[in-house]
């Protein structure tokens, strides 16, 4: 996949399929994004945010980009 061609990097890809899991207690999370994806939690983070207003990953998984956009709207109106 090649950003230049305005698709998804394939980390970028691979952030949005981690998002879309359930995971079972504190730490899974975290643990899956340094062993699957080599970077720190902070890092993803970012990169998950970036992701939520980029409309190539709102193409891509529209379900899942919508309902963290909520989220994180919700967390921004209780500021």
């Amino acid at each position: 996949m090649g950003e230049d061609r305005g698709e998804l990097s394939e980390r970028d890809v691979a952030v949005l399929a981690l998002e879309r899991q359930s995971w079972p207690g504190p730490g899974a999370k975290e643990r899956a994004v340094r062993e699957r994806l080599g970077i720190t939690p902070a890092r993803y983070y970012q990169l998950l945010n970036a992701l939520l207003d980029d409309p190539r990953a709102l193409a891509h998984d529209p379900v899942t980009v919508n309902r963290l956009r909520r989220l994180r709207d919700a967390r921004r109106e209780r500021r």
